[in-house]
């Protein structure tokens, strides 16, 4: 019998290269949506809806950079 726990031990996709992701081409999800416009209001950037899941991923991980709100979490 082995110790692992699948939920626990299991790699979660923010750590996977959204460049990997075999979904990274579909259109963004409606939290990473959200979530990017909040983002781009807050760092001056124009908000594209036309990215896809793995872009939307960069852009956001790159925004959350430069966001005051986000580096003062």
């Amino acid at each position: 019998m082995s110790d692992a726990t699948p939920k626990v031990d299991a790699p979660s996709n923010a750590e996977k290269d959204p460049d990997t992701w075999t979904t990274g081409g579909e259109p963004m999800t409606g939290a990473q949506a959200s979530y990017l416009k909040t983002l781009c209001e807050e760092t001056g950037h124009e908000f594209n809806p036309d990215l896809d899941k793995a872009e939307a991923s960069k852009l956001i991980d790159q925004l959350q950079g430069e966001s005051d709100r986000v580096k003062q979490a």
